[in-house]
């Protein structure tokens, strides 16, 4: 039996990540790097998917097509499958559970799935996608293939960060219900705030949007923070435009720190402090991970890609009481 990506990657001594990026994005790694992993793969007889199984069709399913997470995940998904000549047939779920589960049975309809950051409850997306190979983005299924960007590492220093600025009271601002990367982030956000003495407090769910941020931006004043952490940077967006309607100006009344670094975070004024994740290498990897799954390949554990704060100018030490 031919060998598979995840045994390439043991071989060259690299992440399951980096092994794929040799056969899609091969520009991006050192020429020292890139020759050991062809040089596993030609050793242990590796064919890349898009090469051994010819042209396929792939349904990929997002909460929000109009959230430029998922547009970027969609350019990565579409430029990895096109090294194939692969067809990707888009269903966008608009943050509705009936739509969701109505696009899964549309989409397994087609070759495979890949699932960005499904709401619905695991076992009912399990049930729905049957034997259809499919990958899922951002979320833990029992069974799955998964690509997972780390809710842990980056978050965590968001929290150290504002330590060390001197904030002692941080709100965090929830996404949207049924999101388990909300779940996991301010999981995060509570087990570093608990570690450095922050007093935490959780603000109600909105929608993953500017407008999600504006509708959360008076509970964040009125709870007493000193800086809020937000779902992503379009919530994040939203609560410094709310704030600054009801007077309160970012960084010197309020910080505020995003996720996920889309590229309007750091062209806004003041440019955002967020957690960058990676989006856009999740999408290419789980394109590579299910061309894979279509030719028998061997399951592999979930993949867990690193995040990482980038500081800007929305953070800054606490200006003391507002008087």
């Amino acid at each position: 039996m031919a060998a598979n990506l995840t045994e390439v990657a043991r071989h060259a001594g690299v992440s399951i990540a980096t092994a794929s990026r040799a056969f899609g994005e091969p520009d991006r790694l050192a020429p020292a790097t890139l020759e050991r992993v062809r040089r596993s793969a030609v050793e242990l007889g590796y064919s890349t998917p898009q090469v051994a199984t010819g042209t396929r069709t792939i349904a990929v399913v997002v909460p929000d097509a109009a959230n430029p997470v998922y547009a970027t995940l969609l350019k990565a998904i579409q430029g990895q499958a096109w090294h194939g000549r692969h067809r990707i047939v888009l269903f966008d779920a608009d943050e509705d559970l009936r739509r969701e589960r109505e696009s899964i049975e549309l989409g397994c309809r087609t070759d495979g799935l890949v699932l960005c950051s499904p709401r619905l409850p695991e076992d009912e997306v399990l049930a729905l996608v049957r034997d259809t190979p499919h990958v899922v983005i951002n979320r833990v299924l029992p069974g799955a293939v998964c690509v997972v960007m780390d809710a842990e590492r980056g978050p965590t220093q968001a929290v150290e960060h504002l330590s060390a600025l001197g904030h002692d009271h941080v709100a965090y601002a929830s996404g949207p219900h049924g999101s388990w990367a909300d779940e996991q982030r301010v999981g995060a956000v509570a087990r570093a705030c608990e570690r450095f003495g922050i007093r935490l407090t959780r603000l109600s769910h909105h929608a993953a949007s500017i407008q999600g941020g504006r509708a959360g931006a008076a509970a964040a004043v009125a709870s007493g923070a000193t800086a809020v952490i937000a779902y992503n940077d379009l919530v994040a967006l939203g609560l410094e435009a709310g704030m600054a309607e009801l007077g309160r100006v970012c960084p010197d009344d309020i910080s505020i720190v995003g996720i996920d670094d889309i590229d309007l975070a750091g062209a806004v004024t003041p440019s955002l402090t967020t957690v960058r994740m990676p989006i856009a290498r999740s999408g290419a990897l789980a394109v590579e991970l299910l061309l894979q799954a279509m030719v028998g390949g061997a399951p592999i554990d979930e993949t867990v890609l690193p995040s990482q704060l980038i500081v800007r100018s929305s953070t800054a030490p606490p200006r003391g009481p507002r008087r």
